[in-house]
């Protein structure tokens, strides 16, 4: 199962996190084959918000919420299950000065995809 690890923490803190280690651990997952993608992110303050309300397209700078810990980069993993996530989400470097929220992806793509068979074949019978 496929989950998304997304790494929080204050940006003020970011420097108390050797890139070398995160890097490091970078590849120590993606070599284990658990790593499906991962990258930082900038500055929050290179953040831009796009909404549509009442068919207009609004463009805020910055984050969507103001908060303590900012949204700071991703890790999608595969794992067996919640636990195992979990275990991997642990050895983020980040968590020891931020927080790792750990989401199952939502198949979306699979489940068009398989409802579209289904379609396609009781269309064809």
């Amino acid at each position: 199962m496929k989950y998304l690890c997304l790494v929080y923490l204050d940006e003020n803190r970011l420097d108390e996190l050797p890139d070398a280690e995160c890097v490091a651990y970078d590849r120590s997952i993606r070599n284990s084959g658990q790593c499906i993608a991962s990258e930082a992110l900038q500055s929050v303050h290179t953040a831009t918000t796009v909404r549509i309300r009442n068919d207009t397209l609004v463009v805020t700078d910055g984050p969507f919420a103001e908060t303590k810990e900012q949204l700071a980069g991703f890790y999608m993993i595969e794992a067996s299950d919640l636990n195992e996530a979990i275990q991997v989400a642990a050895k983020i470097p980040p968590a020891r000065v931020g927080s790792i929220e750990v989401r199952p992806i939502r198949p979306i793509r699979e489940t068009v995809a398989a409802a579209e068979a289904q379609q396609q074949v009781q269309q064809a019978q």
